[in-house]
């Protein structure tokens, strides 16, 4: 049977969610946290290595930022009430975009800023039917790994470019395997945003991008945001149904919506291109395609507890405590679990899909060294304290996706 992310999340204890806080509102619990958190920390230092930088935005915005960036028009439906604040209306965000457009706009730019990469893993809110909740995959509180590029026409393949490879990377080391690439286009008799010449010019644009890199795709007619085109990088379930993970989408609406300009090398006002993309898409329905894809044993790197020490008896709680300490001291999630039979422990630790167990008995704790048992059921020889922490460290740096 297919792996559920609902059942293991709750069981993993990563998420869980309370009528009092309402339909589509999961909160996560500690081992997701320590998860999300380390795969959030991951992404932005990618992001920075990649010359992106990162803002913080508000979570709400006047009704009138959405207007002029076409979501009041065009997403209202999914968007919660506006909030009456004295004469103004306050709207929770169903997106970020419009918010990284005014950074952008915020500052005088000449065509030797471009491009400019503004990042943020930022809350949006959606008015989700509670007939569609379910889960992390479709939830009322988002929290997106998003990301605007402002650029020259000449510069959107290159840069479309450097986001499909940041996106293969970033796969890669989260264990996650595209299936397709999608390129969403216009339906007929749809209603979109912006002007016959911006679509023609963005629709352009990715196919030629996604042309110039060899990526096999499949063109699908009324898939486009209401806004521009887009590449939509699809993952498949254990069942075979297939969802989107993460996209890139072309928008020549919002920087004529915004008056954003920079100054080119001419002298002239430029109008730039928006690329708005996605590496992994939210986290909620990242983690629900994680927990499936991995049933629950997440790669050593951001697993939530890395190592748990286990004294085979009271006399060893001493060593197991200093294990625990030192293999905190080099960065890794550690834990003692000294509760019970020592059978009954690894069987805990085997169910919580810890990738390793550290037993110390009396041979282990006079020694100063400890036995590793790894969660693909392999043992290794016991080993100095410090040896078993510099290898648990090395697999979780290097991010690969075997136990080592």
């Amino acid at each position: 049977m297919p792996a559920d992310h609902r059942k293991l999340g709750r069981d993993l204890d990563i998420f869980d969610s309370d009528p009092l806080i309402g339909a589509g509102l999961p909160f996560w619990l500690p081992a997701g946290a320590a998860a999300r958190h380390e795969v959030e920390s991951y992404l932005y230092d990618l992001e920075r290595r990649a010359g992106y930088q990162h803002v913080y935005s508000p979570v709400l915005g006047k009704r009138r930022m959405y207007e002029l960036s076409g979501h009041w028009d065009n997403f209202s439906d999914d968007m919660f009430p506006p909030m009456r604040l004295g004469e103004e209306d306050l709207v929770m965000r169903p997106s970020l975009c419009p918010h990284h457009a005014l950074v952008f706009r915020s500052r005088q730019r000449s065509y030797r800023d471009l491009p400019v990469r503004v990042a943020e893993i930022g809350g949006m809110y959606r008015a989700e039917r509670s007939g569609v909740l379910g889960g992390l995959t479709r939830v009322r509180s988002i929290s997106l790994n998003d990301a605007h590029i402002f650029c020259g026409p000449r510069d959107v393949a290159g840069e479309v470019a450097g986001v499909l490879a940041l996106m293969r990377q970033a796969h890669a080391a989260l264990g996650i395997a595209v299936s397709s690439y999608q390129l969403s286009l216009r339906g007929a008799g749809e209603k979109y945003a912006g002007v016959e010449e911006g679509w023609a010019q963005g629709e352009r644009l990715l196919q030629e991008a996604l042309d110039a890199e060899g990526v096999a795709y499949e063109a699908v007619a009324g898939e486009a945001a209401f806004y521009g085109p887009k590449i939509d990088v699809q993952i498949a379930d254990p069942a075979g149904r297939e969802s989107t993970l993460a996209t890139i989408q072309i928008d020549l609406h919002q920087p004529a919506q915004f008056g954003l300009a920079y100054r080119a090398s001419s002298g002239a006002l430029e109008r730039p291109v928006m690329v708005h993309r996605s590496l992994v898409g939210s986290l909620e329905r990242l983690f629900a395609a994680l927990l499936e894809a991995h049933a629950g044993a997440f790669p050593v790197w951001y697993a939530p507890v890395q190592v748990v020490a286990l004294p085979v008896g009271a006399a060893e709680r001493d060593a197991a405590a200093a294990f625990r300490r030192a293999a905190m001291d080099a960065g890794l999630r550690a834990e003692v679990d000294d509760d019970g039979s020592l059978g009954a422990r690894i069987r805990s630790a085997a169910g919580r899909k810890v990738p390793y167990v550290a037993v110390i008995g009396e041979r282990e704790a006079s020694g100063g060294e400890v036995a590793l048992r790894l969660r693909d059921g392999r043992r290794l020889p016991a080993m100095p304290a410090a040896e078993a922490v510099a290898l648990i460290g090395d697999v979780a740096a290097r991010r690969t996706l075997a136990l080592g």
